[in-house]
């Protein structure tokens, strides 16, 4: 295993930030009330079982009052979602909800007023990734709220896609 110089490591986030990735918030609610983060890195993972991931970081505050709790929600953010955005990306801060809509689930999860989606899961795993944790979710609930575009985010701003309607190009996924 390798440790990239900080200019590699700038680099290395410059090149990645050329990959455009959804916006979502990891959410849930303890003894203290709801908490949450805004996560970039999340992708599906399975079909059968229904099971997603995300990578959040091993200083995260939030993750460490969502672990204990079993359960997490991830709301899929809208392209006008970004004052959302903003609020729960801030580290450290236990008034990240002040100016958030939410409401709990009836699974105990915090969910996002104005998200495109909702999708309530319970830990399944979760496994060193370098400076990160890598968690993986068996989807329990899924919540489509609305129609929209999402909010995406390339080359370090927030940008959005058009929705088609079209058939997608690969209707059996990757390979």
């Amino acid at each position: 295993m390798s440790t990239l110089s900080p200019t590699s490591a700038t680099e290395f986030r410059r090149v990645l930030g050329r990959f455009a990735s959804g916006l979502t918030v990891i959410t849930s609610i303890d003894d203290a009330g709801p908490v949450g983060f805004t996560c970039q890195s999340f992708s599906s993972l399975s079909l059968d079982p229904p099971l997603v991931l995300f990578c959040v970081a091993d200083t995260s505050t939030s993750w460490a009052r969502i672990a204990p709790t079993g359960r997490f929600a991830v709301n899929i953010l809208a392209a006008d979602q970004q004052d959302v955005c903003r609020a729960l990306a801030a580290p450290g801060s236990r008034d990240k909800f002040r100016r958030v809509a939410w409401n709990e689930s009836s699974f105990g999860t915090a969910h996002l007023a104005g998200s495109l989606v909702t999708i309530d899961c319970r830990i399944s795993g979760v496994y060193p990734g370098g400076d990160h944790h890598i968690v993986v979710g068996e989807a329990q609930g899924l919540h489509d709220y609305r129609d929209g575009a999402p909010l995406l985010f390339f080359g370090g701003h927030f940008c959005s896609a058009s929705v088609h309607t079209g058939p997608a190009a690969a209707q059996g996924g990757t390979q």
